[in-house]
């Protein structure tokens, strides 16, 4: 069973028993600092600042959560919406549709109590590709400190591409995953031996049965620390014996993929097929 944050009696109050913050006196009502807003109990990303606005309600207002990241539910009464964390069920406000506060029209008002703020200097960014990205997604997620993973492509030339033409050969992208993490609680090196050891390094045409050029085995990296970190553990994994296909190149654009394959194997409830762990560090 997962484990969650341990909570103050305060945060119990209005993450577990749904109750509500005073009004103006959340931490992040008049807070616009830039960063992310993870749900306090379970850590998982909620928010970006980019869609925090100004309401004047007395509690932090968000027009947008990050996709995927809340749960809408009709409260007894049938007149308010409250809204939770999709992954651990707690407690974060309510939203609030046609107020015409901000373009999208919509009001994500959410105590403080239920979110800790992460600033951008603290988030790291990874890029990965190591076959279907549904498996190396679903690993990913797994590693203490990741905050969002994201499943797409890279390495090609083809703006905008889709699951099919990626799939067909036409784009020279290879499935990736994006990887947000918090640098305080884990390293890029960390990450990507955990990259190293979810799949076979040593296939050159693909990864198991997926065999392609959009399954091959590769580090986009991001600037030259990642660079030199992943090539050394390539460099331990020669020394060990193995024959290492992996490939090292700098990051171009990332593009998302479709909603279906974000996430894919918890939505399904099932486990991947060409991919599980290996210790090799």
């Amino acid at each position: 069973m997962q484990q969650w944050n341990k909570l103050t009696p305060q945060e119990e109050q209005v993450i577990v028993r749904k109750g509500t913050e005073l009004p103006f006196t959340g931490e992040y009502t008049h807070f616009f600092k830039k960063g992310v807003y993870i749900c306090r109990h379970c850590n998982t990303i909620l928010y970006h600042s980019k869609n925090k606005f100004n309401s004047d309600c007395g509690w932090p207002s968000f027009d947008q959560a990050l996709p995927g990241a809340v749960k809408e539910i009709s409260d007894i009464d049938g007149i308010r919406v409250e809204i939770q964390c999709i992954n651990c069920g707690a407690h974060l406000g309510h939203i609030f549709k046609g107020e015409k506060l901000t373009p999208k029209n919509t009001r994500y008002c959410v105590n403080s109590i239920s979110l800790k703020f992460i600033p951008a200097s603290k988030l790291g960014r990874a890029i990965f590709a190591g076959g279907c990205f549904w498996g190396v997604e679903y690993y990913m997620k797994k590693i203490l400190g990741v905050l969002e993973t994201t499943a797409g492509y890279i390495g090609g030339n083809e703006q905008n591409p889709t699951y099919d033409e990626v799939s067909h050969h036409k784009t020279n992208h290879l499935e990736a995953v994006e990887v947000i993490y918090d640098l305080e609680k884990v390293s890029y090196e960390t990450i990507a031996k955990m990259f190293f050891e979810i799949h076979d390094p040593t296939q050159a045409n693909g990864q198991g049965p997926d065999i392609g050029e959009q399954y091959l085995s590769r580090v986009f990296y991001l600037n030259m620390e990642q660079k030199k970190i992943a090539q050394k553990l390539i460099a331990i994994l020669k020394k060990k014996g193995l024959n290492v296909a992996t490939k090292v190149q700098k990051a171009g654009r990332f593009w998302k993929a479709e909603e279906y394959h974000q996430n894919y194997y918890a939505r399904k409830e099932s486990l991947p097929y060409c991919h599980g762990y290996t210790k090799r560090f």
